[in-house]
């Protein structure tokens, strides 16, 4: 499996959990929006690994955006939904096509 496959899973569970209603907004203000530039940095390096691998980037630059914007309450719960479910289903297809080997 490539790496930029296992980052876009890691950032999309990472996104759906954000996107939790209540929880997710909790956590990321009790924290000082600090979770929200760790996300803008995985994205960053998921989209780097994107780009050298030739595999799709829209999910890893929506993350992006949704970091920059995440910290509006309701439009930000949204967004991490939105981009979890863009970014698993584009893992589950790389996953698919390159298959599962432990070479």
């Amino acid at each position: 499996m490539n790496i930029s496959t296992i980052l876009k899973w890691i950032s999309g569970g990472l996104e759906a959990f954000w996107g939790i209603p209540f929880i997710g907004g909790v956590i990321i203000i009790s924290y000082a929006w600090l979770p929200l530039a760790v996300m803008f940095i995985l994205h960053l390096v998921t989209l780097i690994f994107s780009v050298y691998e030739k595999k799709k980037i829209h999910g890893s630059i929506l993350g992006i955006i949704t970091s920059c914007i995440g910290w509006i309450p309701i439009v930000g719960m949204i967004m991490h939904i939105i981009t979890a479910v863009f970014l698993l289903i584009d893992a589950y297809k790389s996953s698919q096509i390159t298959g599962f080997e432990e070479n």
